[in-house]
């Protein structure tokens, strides 16, 4: 699973929500990428699950990108124990995600193979996903 190599402080705060993406809302590398309609946390098991469909999917002849890291770590305290007595320990690790923020791009595939393979991946997501394409 991805996890960052090193971390500053071990937990942290859920923090809030921005209401619209200011950093990664824009298409770079590929020429179709699937953006995030809703806000929430991705875990970095469907991130896993996002890239093997990808490479499957690119593995001849296309190319994909991933535009999000879980760098936040998800705490979770185990099951049956009483309220009080800290936080919990870190369970996984997510990434936070807002409207409008390019989670995923591909190129190299044709029109049809993107959609379907962003279709895929949008699927495997825990946040509401549109594809979009480049506009050049």
């Amino acid at each position: 699973m991805l996890a960052p190599k090193r971390q500053k402080y071990r937990k942290q705060f859920r923090g809030t929500w921005r209401r619209i993406a200011t950093k990664g809302e824009k298409m770079i590398f590929g020429s179709f990428g699937l953006k995030g309609i809703t806000v929430g946390w991705i875990k970095d098991r469907e991130i896993e699950a996002a890239r093997v469909a990808l490479a499957r999917a690119t593995r001849k002849n296309g190319k994909f990108w991933i535009r999000i890291f879980p760098d936040k770590p998800y705490t979770k305290k185990p099951p049956e124990v009483t309220m009080g007595s800290g936080k919990g320990d870190v369970s996984h690790f997510v990434a936070s995600v807002v409207p409008g923020r390019v989670l995923f791009e591909v190129d190299g595939l044709t029109d049809d193979e993107s959609t379907i393979v962003l279709k895929n991946v949008g699927s495997k997501l825990s946040v509401r996903t549109k594809i979009v394409r480049r506009l050049t």
